[in-house]
């Protein structure tokens, strides 16, 4: 596929953990008298949607419709999450809000685009909250092509069982972006994209090539899966279906930061999904999306502008 699809009319719903993304990015010159640390003179504050928001910008910035259901806390985070989601546009937020927590926060400091430390703020949503976003996902799932499920371990998607069952019988594809050892509550999902070590988690290492597509054929089926997409970062991207193998080599780029290349990937898979495009082309413009944003710093996005661009580079070169 060598044009890319029109989006617009598509519709996508994104549920999953969101969070805010902090940098403080500054300049070390000299270690602390105190302890054996470099000190950072912070220059410069960013603070830009992460997690499943991230996602949502994605879709977004490719010109897609997206509905983002999520839990925040009733904070400052919260709220500027909030604000920074609605200053991008093009995103109907649904963040159901949990006193009981905090926003999910990832503090990054960063000198000469290198990354010092990350500090994590986060504290799982309520039961009760969580009854209700489930609530605002069966009102929103009718108008959905496409339901992308974005788990990052947080307890924001303790009722996904319950969801992709509810979107399959709706006939919609769920793909889904999965974290932890428990991968049993994905089952029935159409596609399922970890990462290689999050498959390694799962499914035990592998010697060579062979091992590998046994090993994902076997969960694959055993969860009842569609496809099954492993992202191997400097390997490129395999595709797992019950009748073929399709590999897909990384484009060779210069790499700033993967921080939310994973984010990129499923929502490009989405929205080319939607537009009605076969599975092996939905990935190789992923893979294309992701070669694009692991050149940005932080959590980024790839607009459609920008992959019609690389693609006109390339038919030039070719």
């Amino acid at each position: 596929m060598s044009m890319l699809p029109q989006f617009s009319e598509l519709s996508i719903l994104v549920v999953g953990d969101v969070m805010l993304d902090r940098y403080w990015f500054g300049e070390v010159t000299r270690i602390s008298p105190e302890a054996p640390v470099p000190v950072l003179k912070v220059e410069r504050v960013e603070e830009r949607p992460g997690g499943a928001a991230n996602v949502a910008r994605n879709i977004a910035a490719l010109g897609a419709q997206v509905t983002l259901l999520s839990v925040v806390g009733t904070d400052e985070a919260g709220a500027r999450l909030e604000q920074l989601l609605l200053d991008q546009g093009g995103i109907e937020t649904l963040l159901q809000r949990d006193e009981s927590i905090s926003t999910i926060v990832k503090l990054r400091a960063v000198a000469r685009q290198q990354q010092l430390l990350r500090i994590d703020f986060e504290t799982p949503p309520s039961h009760e909250v969580l009854r209700t976003k489930l609530a605002e996902f069966h009102a929103k799932l009718p108008r959905a092509d496409v339901v992308v499920l974005s788990d990052y371990g947080k307890g924001g998607l303790t009722h996904i069982a319950e969801m992709i069952q509810a979107a399959r019988a709706a006939g919609k594809l769920v793909l889904v972006d999965p974290k932890g050892e428990d991968y049993v509550r994905y089952r029935g999902a159409t596609l399922l994209t970890p990462n290689r070590s999050e498959f390694k988690q799962v499914a035990g290492g592998w010697k060579d090539e062979a091992e590998l597509c046994a090993k994902a054929q076997k969960l694959r089926e055993s969860l009842q899966l569609d496809a099954l997409l492993v992202t191997r970062s400097e390997d490129g991207m395999t595709l797992f279906r019950a009748d073929d193998v399709v590999h897909e080599p990384t484009q060779t780029r210069e790499v700033f930061d993967v921080s939310g290349a994973g984010d990129t990937v499923i929502a490009t898979l989405a929205v080319m999904l939607a537009s009605g495009a076969e599975l092996p082309d939905a990935m190789r413009m992923a893979n294309r999306a992701a070669g694009i944003v692991v050149g940005k710093l932080g959590t980024a996005v790839v607009t459609r502008d920008e992959i019609i661009k690389d693609l006109g580079e390339e038919k030039r070169g070719g």
